[in-house]
């Protein structure tokens, strides 16, 4: 649990940096990373790699213990593994990564039987904001929630 509050901790802090920004005159900061504890390391590689489609970095420890994406600009992804099995998720604790299509990467979640729903989890028709952009949700390996919007501010 005391990773999970770390996940928590580290996304939470991702929002805020991200709308803060950061300069060297003003010391704000900017996001270097999140840490997601998981259970199975190689399944959650795979499902980050192949249905995110996040790309794997050198990560420095090669201890068989984590993997690392790069999240362009804005950061990196760790995962690390060592959670138990069974940790229940709820949908407000969400990662979310913006996409240019969510229709196509809709393709790809039923290519692969991923399940998604909306925001409301009674339909898989994307939920439309109020400002227009497109959601769904699903859930990794380790049932962290997952959004995929449209949202390219």
């Amino acid at each position: 649990m005391k990773a999970f509050s770390h996940f928590i901790f580290s996304l939470s802090f991702f929002i805020v940096m991200m709308n803060t920004g950061y300069s060297q005159t003003t010391q704000k900061p900017v996001l270097n990373h999140i840490a997601v504890f998981v259970n199975d390391l190689q399944k959650s590689t795979d499902f980050y790699t192949n249905i995110i489609g996040l790309e794997i970095m050198e990560e420095p420890f090669k201890d068989g213990r984590h993997t690392w994406f790069t999240l362009g600009t804005q950061g990196h992804l760790h995962l690390i593994s060592g959670a138990k099995k069974g940790m229940e998720q709820i949908k407000d604790r969400h990662i979310c990564f913006s996409v240019g299509s969510v229709e196509m990467f809709i393709e790809n979640l039923n290519k692969n039987k991923i399940e998604f729903t909306n925001w409301k989890g009674d339909s898989k028709t994307p939920t439309v904001r109020v400002d227009g952009v497109k959601q769904i949700y699903f859930q990794d390996p380790d049932g962290y929630w997952i959004e995929i919007n449209n949202d390219h501010l």
